[in-house]
């Protein structure tokens, strides 16, 4: 296959078909840390209960399947026309964002699937960053969430060349005033166990539960998934500003910037940055591994209604 970066832009994915049930999302709650209190997420009888806003990014991963994976498998994508080969061992998952356009139901039924195109590509002397866009819709075609993620092919080469176009984006993080002390802090830590459970919502990667493959890696044992720690920096976001409302969050992404072990402890730092007249406000947050010293999600931005549930 030639390569041709520019024919890669807009091309059309196979549509994926997704399910879900209740235990799908009971799982993926407390995969993310959900809390004894937090019943409406973590008790299929409450009569609030609903899926966390963040749920949908499993999908991609878990599909239809209710059993294990082959991870391997999974993440051998349909070729792309214009991109060349990447080496799998050296993708990174450099960012993800979810918009909610609509309150899931708590089970999925038929015709469920995400609708998928790549939207940017982007060359440099680092290698190949892919943008890839995922629509997830109902069998009538309505939309619920759309999400944007970007993977990194370390050292790729695909012209030599640098290139970027894209024909669509994520939701762009706003810059925090230097010196600026955080609106809200939130600190919790995660379990030893942590990737183990997670890893129980679809993403079967041997990566975070084998030592050996984490070791091999360059991490000394397994780490957890980064859409892990990424659900632990929205509860943070949802309960300081959302009430833990699941429908208050309307958008949420960031980077992920270095690797957080299972047992380590977060803190994630949250910005207010303006609020419109119907009750949306947006915001920027970063979240620091207080135990390795490092950030591990950076530039990050939510927008969160306040209204019903949700309060400041």
């Amino acid at each position: 296959m030639s390569v041709d970066l520019s024919k890669a832009v807009g091309f059309q994915l196979q549509d994926h078909p997704v399910a879900w049930t209740k235990k799908d999302l009971l799982l993926y709650a407390i995969g993310i840390g959900a809390k004894k209190d937090d019943l409406s997420f973590v008790y299929e009888l409450d009569k609030s209960f609903a899926a966390f806003p963040t749920f949908p990014v499993i999908l991609n991963l878990k599909g239809q399947h209710a059993d294990v994976t082959d991870f391997n498998k999974l993440v051998r994508s349909e070729p792309i026309p214009g991109l060349p080969k990447f080496d799998p061992s050296r993708i990174v998952h450099g960012s993800q964002s979810i918009e909610s356009l609509k309150p899931l139901p708590t089970e999925s039924g038929e015709g469920w699937r995400l609708k998928r195109r790549i939207i940017g590509i982007h060359e440099n002397k680092s290698g190949v960053i892919v943008e890839s866009e995922a629509l997830l819709v109902d069998g009538n075609e309505v939309p619920y969430s759309r999400m944007v993620s970007a993977t990194f092919n370390v050292g790729a080469k695909a012209t030599g060349e640098k290139f970027s176009h894209a024909i669509g984006k994520a939701p762009s993080p706003q810059v925090v005033p230097k010196g600026r002390t955080p609106d809200y802090v939130v600190a919790e830590e995660t379990s030893e166990e942590q990737a183990i459970i997670y890893r129980l919502s679809g993403d079967f990667n041997p990566l975070h539960i084998d030592p050996r493959i984490g070791q091999r890696a360059g991490f000394g044992g397994p780490i957890l998934h980064g859409l892990g720690t990424f659900g632990f920096a929205a509860r943070a976001v949802l309960k300081s500003i959302g009430n833990n409302d699941p429908a208050a969050l309307l958008a949420f992404g960031t980077r992920f910037t270095s690797p957080v072990k299972p047992g380590d402890s977060l803190e994630t730092s949250i910005w207010k940055m303006n609020e419109s007249g119907d009750g949306v406000i947006d915001l920027a947050f970063s979240t620091k591994n207080l135990t390795s010293g490092k950030v591990c999600l950076g530039g990050g931005v939510a927008r969160v209604r306040i209204g019903g549930r949700a309060k400041l």
